[in-house]
Protein backbone atom coordinates (compact mmCIF):
# COMPACT_ATOMS: atom_id res chain seq x y z
CA UNK A 1 0.00 0.00 0.00
CA UNK A 2 1.27 3.00 -1.33
CA UNK A 3 -0.90 5.42 0.50
CA UNK A 4 -3.36 5.89 3.16
CA UNK A 5 -5.25 9.06 4.00
CA UNK A 6 -7.31 9.61 7.18
CA UNK A 7 -10.60 11.40 7.14
CA UNK A 8 -12.19 12.52 10.53
CA UNK A 9 -15.95 12.56 9.95
CA UNK A 10 -18.02 15.07 12.01
CA UNK A 11 -21.62 16.00 11.12
CA UNK A 12 -20.96 15.72 7.59
CA UNK A 13 -23.47 13.56 6.01
CA UNK A 14 -23.37 15.81 2.89
CA UNK A 15 -19.88 16.13 2.01
CA UNK A 16 -17.96 12.79 3.21
CA UNK A 17 -19.48 11.35 0.02
CA UNK A 18 -18.45 13.55 -2.65
CA UNK A 19 -15.00 14.17 -0.92
CA UNK A 20 -14.46 9.94 -0.92
CA UNK A 21 -15.54 9.92 -4.79
CA UNK A 22 -13.35 12.80 -5.99
CA UNK A 23 -9.96 10.89 -3.96
CA UNK A 24 -11.30 7.74 -5.89
CA UNK A 25 -10.85 9.82 -9.46
CA UNK A 26 -7.52 11.78 -8.62
CA UNK A 27 -5.71 8.52 -6.68
CA UNK A 28 -6.49 6.14 -9.14
CA UNK A 29 -3.09 5.43 -10.42
CA UNK A 30 -1.54 4.90 -6.42
CA UNK A 31 -2.46 1.68 -4.41
CA UNK A 32 -3.90 3.60 -1.76
CA UNK A 33 -6.77 3.19 0.38
CA UNK A 34 -9.38 5.80 2.54
CA UNK A 35 -9.68 5.41 6.61
CA UNK A 36 -13.15 7.03 7.56
CA UNK A 37 -13.23 7.61 11.02
CA UNK A 38 -17.08 8.55 12.29
CA UNK A 39 -16.36 11.02 15.47
CA UNK A 40 -19.63 10.71 17.28
CA UNK A 41 -21.72 12.46 14.49
CA UNK A 42 -25.45 13.92 15.05
CA UNK A 43 -26.39 13.43 12.08
CA UNK A 44 -26.51 10.20 9.24
CA UNK A 45 -22.65 10.58 9.06
CA UNK A 46 -21.99 6.75 9.97
CA UNK A 47 -24.51 5.44 8.02
CA UNK A 48 -22.80 7.17 5.34
CA UNK A 49 -19.60 5.93 5.95
CA UNK A 50 -20.58 2.47 6.24
CA UNK A 51 -22.58 2.76 2.66
CA UNK A 52 -18.96 4.09 1.35
CA UNK A 53 -17.33 0.91 2.66
CA UNK A 54 -19.43 -1.24 1.20
CA UNK A 55 -19.59 0.15 -2.07
CA UNK A 56 -15.34 0.44 -2.59
CA UNK A 57 -13.05 -2.06 -1.19
CA UNK A 58 -10.27 0.57 -0.52
CA UNK A 59 -12.55 2.39 2.21
CA UNK A 60 -12.65 1.12 5.41
CA UNK A 61 -15.28 3.16 8.23
CA UNK A 62 -14.77 3.40 11.88
CA UNK A 63 -16.97 4.63 14.18
CA UNK A 64 -16.31 5.83 17.69
CA UNK A 65 -18.77 5.59 20.49
CA UNK A 66 -18.94 9.55 21.04
CA UNK A 67 -17.38 12.16 20.18
CA UNK A 68 -13.63 12.19 21.79
CA UNK A 69 -12.49 15.08 19.23
CA UNK A 70 -10.94 15.45 15.77
CA UNK A 71 -7.20 14.57 17.51
CA UNK A 72 -8.29 11.43 18.93
CA UNK A 73 -10.40 10.39 15.70
CA UNK A 74 -7.23 11.11 13.46
CA UNK A 75 -5.02 8.93 15.81
CA UNK A 76 -7.66 6.30 15.56
CA UNK A 77 -7.14 6.67 11.88
CA UNK A 78 -3.67 6.43 11.88
CA UNK A 79 -3.81 2.93 13.96
CA UNK A 80 -5.44 1.09 11.16
CA UNK A 81 -3.39 2.93 8.34
CA UNK A 82 -1.05 0.74 6.65
CA UNK A 83 0.42 2.72 3.59
CA UNK A 84 4.08 4.39 3.58
CA UNK A 85 2.65 7.87 3.45
CA UNK A 86 -0.35 8.65 5.14
CA UNK A 87 -2.50 12.02 4.56
CA UNK A 88 -4.54 13.57 6.67
CA UNK A 89 -7.71 15.65 5.63
CA UNK A 90 -10.72 17.21 6.76
CA UNK A 91 -13.79 16.16 5.65
CA UNK A 92 -15.25 19.99 4.67
CA UNK A 93 -13.76 19.98 0.97
CA UNK A 94 -11.84 23.29 2.52
CA UNK A 95 -8.67 21.10 1.40
CA UNK A 96 -8.76 20.13 -2.36
CA UNK A 97 -8.51 16.17 -2.52
CA UNK A 98 -6.22 16.67 -5.80
CA UNK A 99 -3.52 18.24 -3.71
CA UNK A 100 -2.86 15.48 -1.98
CA UNK A 101 -0.54 15.03 -4.76
CA UNK A 102 1.49 18.02 -4.68
CA UNK A 103 2.51 16.98 -0.40
CA UNK A 104 2.73 13.48 -1.65
CA UNK A 105 5.65 14.40 -4.21
CA UNK A 106 6.98 16.67 -1.64
CA UNK A 107 7.37 13.71 1.01
CA UNK A 108 8.63 11.44 -1.65
CA UNK A 109 11.95 13.84 -2.56
CA UNK A 110 13.31 12.70 0.40
CA UNK A 111 13.76 16.03 2.00
CA UNK A 112 10.68 15.67 4.89
CA UNK A 113 9.13 13.25 6.99
CA UNK A 114 6.00 15.61 7.15
CA UNK A 115 4.62 17.82 4.79
CA UNK A 116 2.18 20.60 5.86
CA UNK A 117 0.36 22.65 3.90
CA UNK A 118 -0.10 26.40 3.71
CA UNK A 119 -2.48 28.75 2.12
CA UNK A 120 -2.09 31.87 0.60
CA UNK A 121 -5.44 33.21 1.74
CA UNK A 122 -7.00 30.97 4.72
CA UNK A 123 -11.25 30.76 4.09
CA UNK A 124 -11.80 30.61 7.38
CA UNK A 125 -13.71 32.70 9.83
CA UNK A 126 -12.16 35.30 11.49
CA UNK A 127 -12.34 34.13 14.78
CA UNK A 128 -10.71 30.53 13.57
CA UNK A 129 -8.26 32.47 12.22
CA UNK A 130 -7.14 34.25 15.61
CA UNK A 131 -7.15 31.11 17.26
CA UNK A 132 -5.33 29.28 14.92
CA UNK A 133 -2.80 32.58 14.89
CA UNK A 134 -2.14 32.28 18.61
CA UNK A 135 -1.96 28.04 18.66
CA UNK A 136 0.06 28.51 16.40
CA UNK A 137 2.31 31.54 18.32
CA UNK A 138 2.46 28.74 21.12
CA UNK A 139 3.73 26.37 19.40
CA UNK A 140 6.52 27.52 18.51
CA UNK A 141 7.75 28.14 22.23
CA UNK A 142 6.32 24.90 23.94
CA UNK A 143 7.16 22.09 21.18
CA UNK A 144 9.64 23.80 18.81
CA UNK A 145 8.15 24.60 15.70
CA UNK A 146 9.77 27.05 13.51
CA UNK A 147 8.22 30.56 13.18
CA UNK A 148 7.05 30.83 9.60
CA UNK A 149 5.57 27.11 9.50
CA UNK A 150 1.58 26.98 9.89
CA UNK A 151 0.72 24.05 11.39
CA UNK A 152 -2.52 23.11 9.02
CA UNK A 153 -4.59 19.47 9.28
CA UNK A 154 -3.91 18.40 5.95
CA UNK A 155 -0.60 16.72 5.89
CA UNK A 156 1.37 14.33 4.55
CA UNK A 157 3.37 12.07 6.88
CA UNK A 158 6.12 9.28 6.52
CA UNK A 159 5.42 5.93 7.60
CA UNK A 160 8.47 5.75 10.35
CA UNK A 161 6.37 8.88 11.74
CA UNK A 162 3.48 7.32 11.73
CA UNK A 163 4.14 4.29 13.51
CA UNK A 164 5.85 6.42 15.99
CA UNK A 165 2.89 8.45 16.74
CA UNK A 166 0.48 5.00 17.44
CA UNK A 167 2.65 4.34 20.02
CA UNK A 168 1.01 7.29 22.01
CA UNK A 169 -1.50 5.43 24.41
CA UNK A 170 -3.03 8.50 26.49
CA UNK A 171 -6.41 10.63 26.60
CA UNK A 172 -5.16 13.74 24.89
CA UNK A 173 -3.55 13.40 21.99
CA UNK A 174 -2.22 16.32 19.68
CA UNK A 175 -0.82 15.77 16.34
CA UNK A 176 1.55 18.24 15.98
CA UNK A 177 3.23 18.06 19.53
CA UNK A 178 3.51 14.40 18.73
CA UNK A 179 4.74 15.00 15.59
CA UNK A 180 7.68 17.61 17.03
CA UNK A 181 8.45 15.31 19.58
CA UNK A 182 10.08 12.37 16.85
CA UNK A 183 11.35 14.78 13.88
CA UNK A 184 12.07 18.41 13.08
CA UNK A 185 12.10 17.47 9.45
CA UNK A 186 9.36 19.00 7.99
CA UNK A 187 8.44 21.18 5.08
CA UNK A 188 5.43 22.72 3.58
CA UNK A 189 3.59 23.08 0.27
CA UNK A 190 1.01 25.78 -0.64
CA UNK A 191 -2.19 24.84 -1.88
CA UNK A 192 -5.45 26.34 -2.50
CA UNK A 193 -7.89 27.21 0.54
CA UNK A 194 -11.79 26.94 -0.06
CA UNK A 195 -14.60 28.24 1.40
CA UNK A 196 -16.82 25.69 2.89
CA UNK A 197 -19.40 24.55 1.29
CA UNK A 198 -21.78 22.85 3.41
CA UNK A 199 -22.88 24.19 7.05
CA UNK A 200 -20.19 25.93 9.67
CA UNK A 201 -16.98 25.49 11.24
CA UNK A 202 -17.21 23.11 14.26
CA UNK A 203 -13.81 24.76 16.11
CA UNK A 204 -16.28 26.75 18.75
CA UNK A 205 -14.92 29.13 21.26
CA UNK A 206 -14.78 25.94 24.10
CA UNK A 207 -13.30 23.81 21.43
CA UNK A 208 -10.75 26.71 20.66
CA UNK A 209 -9.63 26.73 24.39
CA UNK A 210 -9.76 23.25 25.08
CA UNK A 211 -6.67 23.05 22.31
CA UNK A 212 -5.34 25.95 23.76
CA UNK A 213 -5.08 24.42 27.07
CA UNK A 214 -3.88 21.11 25.70
CA UNK A 215 -0.94 22.83 24.12
CA UNK A 216 0.19 24.68 26.68
CA UNK A 217 -0.26 21.97 29.41
CA UNK A 218 -0.69 18.90 27.93
CA UNK A 219 2.96 19.02 25.38
CA UNK A 220 5.07 21.00 27.27
CA UNK A 221 6.68 21.56 31.04
CA UNK A 222 7.11 25.00 30.09
CA UNK A 223 4.09 26.46 31.83
CA UNK A 224 5.59 24.95 35.22
CA UNK A 225 9.35 26.09 34.27
CA UNK A 226 7.97 29.79 33.68
CA UNK A 227 6.57 29.42 37.06
CA UNK A 228 9.75 28.38 38.50
CA UNK A 229 11.63 31.18 36.77
CA UNK A 230 9.29 33.70 38.51
CA UNK A 231 9.92 32.16 41.75
CA UNK A 232 13.25 32.02 41.09
CA UNK A 233 12.91 35.71 40.16
CA UNK A 234 11.33 36.76 43.01
CA UNK A 235 13.03 35.37 45.79
CA UNK A 236 16.19 36.98 44.42
CA UNK A 237 14.90 40.07 44.28
CA UNK A 238 14.03 40.03 47.25
CA UNK A 239 16.96 38.83 48.75
CA UNK A 240 18.50 41.08 47.38
CA UNK A 241 16.59 43.61 49.03
CA UNK A 242 16.81 42.25 51.75
CA UNK A 243 20.46 42.37 51.86
CA UNK A 244 20.05 46.39 50.63
CA UNK A 245 17.93 46.93 53.74
CA UNK A 246 20.14 45.63 56.25
CA UNK A 247 22.98 47.11 54.72
CA UNK A 248 21.18 50.55 55.18
CA UNK A 249 20.10 49.92 58.26
CA UNK A 250 23.98 48.80 59.69
CA UNK A 251 25.32 52.27 57.94
CA UNK A 252 22.11 54.53 59.44
CA UNK A 253 21.42 55.37 55.88
CA UNK A 254 17.58 53.35 55.90
CA UNK A 255 15.17 53.15 58.44
CA UNK A 256 13.17 50.09 58.77
CA UNK A 257 9.51 51.18 59.00
CA UNK A 258 7.11 48.36 59.56
CA UNK A 259 5.65 48.11 56.46
CA UNK A 260 9.24 48.12 54.57
CA UNK A 261 9.54 44.95 55.99
CA UNK A 262 6.39 43.27 55.81
CA UNK A 263 6.80 44.08 52.33
CA UNK A 264 10.38 42.42 51.64
CA UNK A 265 8.77 39.48 54.07
CA UNK A 266 6.11 38.99 51.12
CA UNK A 267 7.61 39.28 48.12
CA UNK A 268 10.38 36.94 48.89
CA UNK A 269 8.06 34.46 50.71
CA UNK A 270 6.52 34.81 47.40
CA UNK A 271 9.07 34.09 45.41
CA UNK A 272 10.32 30.80 48.04
CA UNK A 273 6.63 29.28 47.39
CA UNK A 274 6.13 29.74 43.47
CA UNK A 275 9.80 28.64 43.34
CA UNK A 276 9.01 25.58 45.51
CA UNK A 277 5.89 24.93 43.52
CA UNK A 278 7.80 24.96 40.42
CA UNK A 279 9.91 22.53 41.05
CA UNK A 280 7.58 20.04 42.58
CA UNK A 281 5.09 20.96 39.35
CA UNK A 282 7.91 19.96 37.66
CA UNK A 283 7.58 16.28 39.32
CA UNK A 284 4.40 16.51 38.50
CA UNK A 285 4.30 16.51 34.83
CA UNK A 286 6.44 14.47 34.00
CA UNK A 287 4.90 11.73 36.27
CA UNK A 288 1.26 13.22 34.39
CA UNK A 289 2.80 12.66 30.82
CA UNK A 290 4.63 9.71 31.18
CA UNK A 291 2.09 7.68 33.10
CA UNK A 292 -1.42 8.72 31.84
CA UNK A 293 -2.91 5.76 30.76
CA UNK A 294 -6.50 6.57 29.43
CA UNK A 295 -7.40 5.33 26.07
CA UNK A 296 -7.70 7.96 23.41
CA UNK A 297 -10.32 6.40 21.99
CA UNK A 298 -12.63 3.93 21.74
CA UNK A 299 -14.24 2.45 18.42
CA UNK A 300 -17.64 1.45 18.58
CA UNK A 301 -17.74 -0.89 15.64
CA UNK A 302 -15.09 -1.07 12.48
CA UNK A 303 -14.85 -3.79 9.58
CA UNK A 304 -13.24 -6.81 11.37
CA UNK A 305 -12.63 -8.05 7.62
CA UNK A 306 -10.60 -5.36 7.08
CA UNK A 307 -9.33 -4.79 10.71
CA UNK A 308 -7.77 -8.08 9.92
CA UNK A 309 -6.11 -7.16 6.86
CA UNK A 310 -4.08 -4.13 8.70
CA UNK A 311 -3.21 -6.33 11.73
CA UNK A 312 -1.47 -8.76 9.19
Amino acid sequence: MFLSVVIPVYNSERTIAPLTERLQRWLSELAFEIILVNDGSADRSELVCQQLENRYDNVTALSLRRNFGEFNAVLCGLNHTVGQYVAIIDDDFQNPPEAILALVEAAESGQYDVVYSRYARKQHHWFRNVGSRIVNTLTTYSIGKPRDLYLSSFKVIRREVVDEICRYKGPYPYIDGLIFRITSTVGSVEVAHNARVEGRSNYTARKLISLFMNVFIGYSLWPIRMFTVLGAALMSLGLLGGLVLIMGWLTNKVELAGWIIVTWAILTGLGIQLLFLGVLGEYLGKLFMAHSGLPPYVIKHGSPRKEQVVQQ
